[in-house]
């Protein structure tokens, strides 16, 4: 696995339904599509497994068009155990899958 670590800004991005992310930083943005993005699963994605605080779980970054980078949605359940709101810097831990 690669990994990666960062600080990042929670934000909130509205539809139907709240959604949570974090955005990468353009270099690791980078060097994960450089080595991973061929590889990439449908829209893009990249299996990661990721670690904020105590939690750790298994998801997707997605690459975004808008924010010009890969974003990380964060889990409710995630979200309420590592009290993290939009305008939250938590430090993420991210491992990408390659198996």
């Amino acid at each position: 696995m690669s990994s990666y670590s960062f600080t990042a800004e929670v934000w909130e991005w509205k539809s139907r339904t709240s959604w949570f992310f974090v955005s990468l930083p353009e270099e690791d943005a980078d060097d994960i599509e450089e080595r991973f993005g061929s590889a990439a699963g449908g829209f893009g994605s990249v299996r990661v497994e990721v670690t904020i605080g105590t939690s750790t779980w298994r998801t997707s970054l997605f690459p975004s068009t808008e924010e010009k980078t890969y974003v990380l949605p964060l889990k409710k359940p995630v979200r309420v155990a590592e009290g993290l709101e939009p305008g939250s810097t938590p430090t993420v831990e991210l491992d990408v899958i390659t198996e």
